[in-house]
């Protein structure tokens, strides 16, 4: 799953797209690198950044949405939305998937959205709004208290008649560098839900500070985490780095792994 953050105050600044034509040109990248969905979002869910307006990140997704689905009409696009008045535009503009890293409860419509939309829905755990979750990073288990919340989530889910959803342990949200690596470690227990686990760890602060770098100086530390969360479970990893994200799974195919 490539990233295209239609937005100006991502975290990593190699990501930010300003207009349609840098959106198509990086959209035509990633696709001809290997990526098999294309991400986008107008919303950035950095912890702290600043709110958005339902108006704006409305207008920035749809343009991106109809403008990637208009060049390559068969590529698989996902929303990355966690309102749902946006989610259903945008499943009209053309996205196939809803990846919400609210787990619907930044906007208590949104189960009911996916429900009535019929797409797959990315339920990634998290515990508040972009200013305020990382003062939510408290566990006594980190695993166990992430599955059991998602677990929860998704009874609600199925009760509505979603069947098809995909779990994200929220790296990075309401998490602490300790807590990622714990969940990075014990990934393979998330199979327990029974549904495709998507690990978003690229270029995040558990790499870069973990190793005294930035962001833009994080690839190498992604790489090497992403290989990891092949080997524990992963079936879907969201990249900013769709042609280094192959090249893992070339190798790790030829010694017997996916």
């Amino acid at each position: 799953m490539g990233i295209l953050n239609l937005t100006d105050d991502s975290f990593y600044t190699g990501s930010r797209l300003s207009d349609t034509a840098a959106v198509l040109a990086k959209a035509e990248q990633m696709l001809s690198e290997g990526a098999d969905i294309l991400d986008l979002g107008a919303y950035s869910t950095r912890p702290g950044a600043d709110d958005v307006s339902v108006e704006q990140e409305t207008e920035r997704l749809i343009e991106g949405i109809k403008a990637v689905k208009d060049k390559f009409p068969d590529a698989i696009l996902s929303a990355d939305t966690f309102r749902a008045e946006v989610a259903r535009k945008a499943v009209d503009a053309g996205a196939a998937i809803i990846n919400d890293v609210g787990s619907g409860m930044l906007d208590h419509e949104m189960f009911d959205a996916v429900a009535t939309l019929g797409v797959p829905y990315v339920l990634m755990h998290n515990r508040g709004a972009p200013k305020t979750v990382n003062a939510k990073a408290l566990y006594r288990d980190v695993v166990n208290e992430v599955i059991l919340e998602l677990s929860e989530k998704m009874d609600t889910l199925r009760s509505k008649g979603v069947a098809d959803v995909i779990v994200d342990p929220g790296f990075g949200f309401a998490k602490t560098v300790d807590h990622n690596f714990e969940m990075l470690h014990r990934l393979n227990e998330f199979k327990m839900l029974e549904c495709p686990v998507l690990v978003g760890i690229s270029r995040k602060s558990m790499i870069w500070r973990t190793l005294d770098q930035t962001a833009e100086e994080a690839l190498n530390g992604t790489t090497v985490l992403n290989t990891i969360a092949l080997r524990k479970g992963a079936d879907i990893l969201r990249v900013h780095d769709v042609r280094e994200c192959r090249e893992v799974l070339a190798l790790m195919e030829r010694v017997g792994y996916g």
